[in-house]
């Protein structure tokens, strides 16, 4: 009798310590995930902060391409908005291509090319880019971990019930641009 209980003691101790040591795994996971998102956030604040700065110094130069300066202006202000990573995934993507569309207008200018405050913003702006393409790759890294870990057993039969019951999302171009990614490459031509 006294074996029993020690054995029936001893099996729901080894399932309690299963449980909790597999609940602190996910508890350690998630802030992993939410501190690489803020690292994220960081590397965008610092973005968005340079942004103004950069469109007004191109505004100087290419005065009649209002409609690229005010798609950019109005992507970062999307971006500045956005709160979830849904979001803040298709404000980030809007905003990233109105800054190649910045860039483009900035060629057809030679002086503003050669502008020091201009290289200095574009040399930054690279800079930052670098920095939020680490932090991606980071939290994407984070995210996989957190929702592996969320699925294998026996995690994943407590996982709902303890507030861990769905993927998070992972930061990426989504599924519009993905399709053009994954299209033929344009044709380059230089006829007139």
């Amino acid at each position: 009798m006294i074996v029993t209980l020690i054995v029936i003691a001893v099996v729901v101790a080894l399932v309690l310590f299963i449980i909790v040591g597999a609940y602190n795994r996910l508890v350690a996971l998630d802030q992993r995930a939410d501190q690489s998102f803020a690292d994220i956030d960081v590397q965008l604040k610092q973005r968005q902060d340079l942004i103004p700065n950069l469109v007004e110094t191109v505004k100087g130069y290419a005065t009649h391409e209002r409609g690229t300066l005010d798609a950019v202006t109005q992507a970062r202000a999307a971006a500045a908005g956005a709160t979830s990573v849904n979001d803040k995934v298709q404000a980030e993507n809007m905003l990233t291509g109105a800054l190649g569309r910045l860039f483009a207008v900035a060629e057809a200018y030679p002086d503003l090319k050669a502008n020091t405050n201009y290289l200095e913003l574009q040399r930054e702006l690279s800079d930052i880019e670098n920095k939020l393409a680490a932090a991606r790759r980071f939290f994407n890294s984070a995210v996989g971990e957190f929702n592996a870990v969320r699925r294998q057993f026996p995690t994943v039969l407590f996982a709902g019930m303890v507030g861990f019951g769905s993927d998070k999302p992972f930061f990426d171009v989504g599924e519009g641009d993905r399709a053009t990614m994954n299209a033929a490459p344009p044709k380059v031509s230089f006829t007139a």
